[in-house]
Parts: C-alpha cells; sequence; structure tokens
C-alpha cells in the first residue's frame, strides 16, 4: 500500500430526499461537509465523483476536486471504479477509499483507520465495524451486522453480512458501516462481477465479494456516523455540526 486516493460517489435521484447531497447544513452543501472530512483524514486526494454538474460545480467551489461519471451506474463501487480509471490511468494509486456521500458528520479518524488492514497483502478488501450498543438495534434489519473472527486487537476478518441478528448467542455484535478500502485490482475484479446470490438474498453489495473468495477485514471504530436519508436525518447532522462549532 503505497498511494491511496479518497473518492466519495454522489448522485441527485435520491428518492427519501430529493437533492440531498446539496442539502444545507451550516451554509454549506451535505457534499461538501462529507468532502472536507475525507480531506481531514490526510490519506491521500479527495475526489468526487457525480453525474450531476450542479453537484461537481458545489465542489469545485469549495476548493475541491469533481469527476464527471456516467449516470447510469448501478452503485457508488460502479462509480467510483470510472472515477479512479479517469483520474488515474497510469494506475498510480494502489488503494481506493469509497467514502459515501451521505456522511456529513463521519469522523476523519475512521476514514483513515479503513485503509489499515490493507498492509496485509492477504485483504483485498478493509471496512469498518463498531459495537451494537443499543438494544433495538441488534433486531433491526436496517442495522447490518458483520460476522467476523478476530484476528488482531479491534480488527475482524469478516466472515458474513447479515440484516439477521448475528451471531446467536452471548456477546457483542457488530453494527457494519459501508465505508470500502479496496485494493485496486480488487475493485476492478469486483465491479466485474454479476450480483451474487447472497447479495440480492440481503440485499448487501459486500456479500459479492465474499461469495468470490475475496478477503475483507473490518476495523472497529468508536460510534457509527450519522447517514442522511431522510429529513429527519438531515436535520440531526444539522444538530451535530451546529454543536460541533460552538463547542
Amino acid at each position: 500500500m503505497s498511494d491511496p486516493l479518497v473518492l466519495i460517489p454522489a448522485r441527485l435521484a435520491a428518492t427519501r430526499l430529493p437533492n440531498k447531497p446539496l442539502a444545507d447544513i451550516a451554509g454549506e452543501p451535505m457534499i461538501v461537509h462529507v468532502w472536507r472530512r475525507a480531506v481531514e483524514a490526510g490519506i491521500g486526494p479527495v475526489a468526487v465523483a457525480t453525474d450531476a454538474p450542479e453537484i461537481a460545480d458545489a465542489v469545485i467551489r469549495a476548493g475541491g476536486q469533481a469527476v464527471m461519471t456516467r449516470s447510469d451506474h448501478a452503485s457508488g463501487s460502479d462509480r467510483i471504479f470510472e472515477a479512479v480509471e479517469k483520474l488515474d490511468p497510469e494506475g498510480r494509486h494502489d488503494v481506493v477509499v469509497n467514502v459515501q456521500g451521505d456522511l456529513p458528520t463521519v469522523d476523519p479518524r475512521a476514514i483513515a483507520a479503513s485503509i489499515a488492514p490493507l498492509s496485509d497483502a492477504a485483504v483485498d478488501v478493509s471496512t469498518l465495524v463498531a459495537v451494537i450498543e443499543r438494544e433495538e438495534e441488534r433486531t433491526n434489519p436496517n442495522v447490518v451486522k458483520m460476522v467476523g473472527s478476530e484476528v488482531s486487537p479491534g480488527r475482524f476478518r469478516a466472515l458474513y453480512f447479515t440484516r439477521a441478528t448475528a451471531p446467536y448467542g452471548g456477546g457483542p455484535l457488530y453494527h457494519h458501516i459501508g465505508l470500502y478500502a479496496y485494493r485496486r485490482k480488487a475493485l476492478q475484479r469486483f465491479v466485474g462481477m454479476p450480483a451474487s446470490p447472497l447479495e440480492l438474498r440481503e440485499k448487501l453489495e459486500q456479500l459479492r465479494a465474499l461469495e468470490a473468495g475475496m478477503r475483507i477485514d473490518a476495523v472497529v471504530v468508536d460510534d457509527v456516523p450519522l447517514g442522511v436519508d431522510t429529513p429527519h436525518d438531515l436535520e440531526r447532522a444539522r444538530e451535530i455540526i451546529a454543536a460541533r462549532r460552538t463547542s
């Protein structure tokens, strides 16, 4: 691992919160807040991958970099692969970090932590998890759980991801955070494969990699960043960022 590139996929076509990346938070579009958090992680150059000129313009006005991508991508993974091929056709960047564009409160230290497992040559993809603290989240199918084997303190080899309550029995459960760091070759392989049976059944894209025999390791971080999907989430994000600025 020598030269990570951080990419933030963003599009306007959200159903529950239209024009979500441009939603105002403390005087700036949400996508700009995400871009700033990624820059603060300090692990490499950052760009926003989008199909919307309005998003690109907002990022560029804030001093960031944006790359235009096709509008027909099925997922953020497909979008960032097109973006990295456009930005770095020479292949200088060997690690690609995918930060979702709806995480305006994400901790930059968590972004930085995501690349650590890739120092192990056996790992193809790395991601983040946090211990589930609230009882209701243990059975909530919208909270994706990671089932894994601990390989070192605070790091797991992921065996499965599920919306069910797993594993069975006593002990902690781990909330998966959808932020990924890919070896570039692993990303290329991943987007070139069709959706897998378990991916379709659980509606979890990462299961495609596991079913193909790819290794995903997960780093434990302190908390789960707020994902903004609804107007209520947006208000929470505004409150969190306002509190940070006054503290």
